[in-house]
């Protein structure tokens, strides 16, 4: 069976990156959500071609909307919400308020998040459990993956502008972070 996709979105939230797509029956009116290819919401016939679709994302249920308008003749404009922001200052806000590396351990893909105001780590979509402590140029915040000793480092940046830097080491070497 064939979709037709009108519009895409990759949501990042800390326990895991979220494909969102979206089809959209202009002629039927039909809708149809799907979440990282899983089917979330249809509407079949629907008299209204614009409007709206709320429902919700993640293990911590991030509230999303997906907004249909027509802006000329039988073309449509596609917007996405995540928690009331638009999906671009959703995603800016997530890179100043999480960090996120992605490595390989033992042929394994993992993907950790620190979520930095509450200073919780996720691992592939699981909280993980932590140990904080702190040492001479700041905080550590210890934990396990894989039997891999991991620490994330906050230290300052001595500059008020930069803050406070967050450093991943698994086995003692440093993980390259995740650019957004």
């Amino acid at each position: 069976m064939s979709r037709d996709i009108a519009a895409v979105w990759d949501v990042e939230l800390s326990d895991g990156v979220y494909r969102i797509e979206f089809e959209h029956g202009t002629t039927t009116g039909k809708r149809v959500i799907y979440i990282n290819g899983k089917e979330v919401i249809r509407r079949d016939w629907m008299f209204k071609l614009v409007g709206k679709e709320t429902f919700s994302v993640g293990v911590m249920e991030a509230k999303a909307t997906i907004f249909i308008e027509a802006i000329s003749g039988f073309a449509y404009e596609y917007c996405l919400n995540i928690n009331g922001k638009n999906y671009q200052k959703f995603m800016d806000n997530r890179s100043k308020v999480s960090k996120s590396w992605t490595l390989k351990l033992d042929g394994r893909d993992y993907r950790i998040v620190l979520e930095k105001d509450t200073m919780d780590v996720w691992c592939n979509g699981q909280q993980m459990e932590t140990v904080g402590e702190f040492a001479d140029d700041g905080t550590k915040t210890l934990f396990v993956v894989a039997n891999h000793d991991c620490c994330i480092k906050a230290t300052s940046s001595g500059r008020k502008r930069n803050g406070i830097i967050h450093v991943l080491l698994v086995d003692g070497d440093r993980v390259p972070e995740v650019m957004h």
